[in-house]
C-alpha cells in the first residue's frame, strides 16, 4: 500500500528530475492556450514544442520526450497531426496524454476522442464531464465547463483507467485513478478557472512528468501536485486573475522540494479487485 509521504516523495524526486532532464515535451493543443502552456513548461523546466504540421507530428513525436493532445481547437490539420504523432510516439514508446476538452456534445471533437481513446493513451486528463463523455456515460458538460462533480465521474475513470490508462479528473479536489489506486489531491486555488489555459497547460505538465518514469500514476500525482501546490501559493500574494498568472510562472519555477511536503493534501485509497 502507498502512502501519501511516498507520493509525496515520489512528486519532490520527479520534481528534479524534470528539471535536470529538461523534457521535450511535443503539444498538438488549443490555439487559445499555446503561448501560456509554453511558459508553465518553461517556467518548470521544460522544453515546449508546438510541432502540429501532420507530415511533422509523427517523426518529431519519435524523438520528443512526452506528447500532448488537447481537443480544444480541434482544425481538420489538428486531428490529422494528432493520429499520426499517436502513431510515432507508440512506435517509440513516447508517453502521450489526451485533454479531451468539450467533448459530448460537440460531435466532431467527440469523434477523434473516441479513436485516440481506442489507441490507449498513458494519461487521460480533463474535468468530470469530460471523463464522464469519453467513457460514453453521459453527454459531456457546458462547452468546457463541466456540468458534473469529480466523484460522479469515478465510475466512468475507473472504466478508463481498466484500459491501462491513468485518470486525472481536475476539480477542487483532483482525483487521479490508475490500477489498485485512486488518489485525491487537495491542493490548488479558484484562479486558476479564471486564466485561460489553467487547466489546459496541467495536461502539458503531466506529458513533461511522463517523461521521467515509466510509473505513470506517480507521475502524474507528482504532475497534479507540483502545478496545484505552486498555484495555491501564487494565489496568497495574487490581487486578481491578472496577477495570479504571473505569480503562477514564478512559483512554477521557484517552487521547492520542500514546499510539497509542506503543503501537499493528498489521501491515498487502494481498491481491491
Amino acid at each position: 500500500m502507498r502512502t501519501p509521504e511516498e507520493f509525496i516523495s515520489l512528486s519532490q524526486s520527479a520534481l528534479l528530475a524534470v528539471r535536470s532532464e529538461a523534457p521535450l515535451v511535443q503539444c498538438i493543443t488549443n490555439s487559445v492556450v499555446v503561448n501560456f502552456t509554453a511558459n508553465v513548461l518553461l517556467a518548470l523546466g521544460a522544453s515546449p514544442a508546438m510541432v502540429d504540421i501532420p507530415e511533422e507530428a509523427e517523426p518529431f513525436a519519435r524523438v520528443a520526450s512526452g506528447l500532448l493532445l488537447n481537443l480544444g481547437t480541434p482544425t481538420a490539420e489538428h486531428r490529422q497531426a494528432m493520429l499520426r504523432a499517436v502513431a510515432g510516439a507508440s512506435s517509440a514508446g513516447t508517453p502521450w496524454v489526451i485533454d479531451p476538452v468539450a467533448i459530448g456534445s460537440l460531435p466532431v471533437r467527440t469523434e477523434l476522442a473516441m479513436r485516440l481513446r481506442e489507441l490507449k493513451p498513458d494519461v487521460i486528463r480533463g474535468n468530470a464531464s469530460e471523463i464522464i463523455a469519453l467513457a460514453g456515460n453521459g453527454p459531456g458538460g457546458r462547452g468546457v465547463d463541466a456540468a458534473h462533480g469529480v466523484e460522479a465521474a469515478l465510475p466512468a475513470a475507473t472504466e478508463l483507467a481498466a484500459g491501462d490508462s491513468v485518470v486525472a479528473i481536475s476539480g477542487p479536489i483532483d482525483l487521479i485513478v490508475g490500477g489498485q489506486y485512486r488518489v485525491r489531491i487537495a491542493n490548488g486555488t479558484d484562479l486558476l478557472t479564471k486564466v485561460t489555459g489553467g487547466g489546459c497547460a496541467l495536461g502539458a505538465v503531466i506529458a513533461a512528468f511522463a517523461a521521467t518514469s515509466e510509473d505513470q500514476l506517480s507521475t502524474t500525482v507528482a504532475a497534479v501536485t507540483v502545478y496545484t501546490v505552486a498555484a495555491e501559493i501564487a494565489a496568497e500574494r495574487a490581487a486578481g486573475p491578472g496577477s495570479f498568472a504571473l505569480a503562477f510562472l514564478d512559483e512554477l519555477s521557484a517552487l521547492r522540494p520542500e514546499d510539497l511536503s509542506e503543503r501537499a493534501r493528498i489521501q491515498v485509497e487502494r481498491v481491491t479487485r
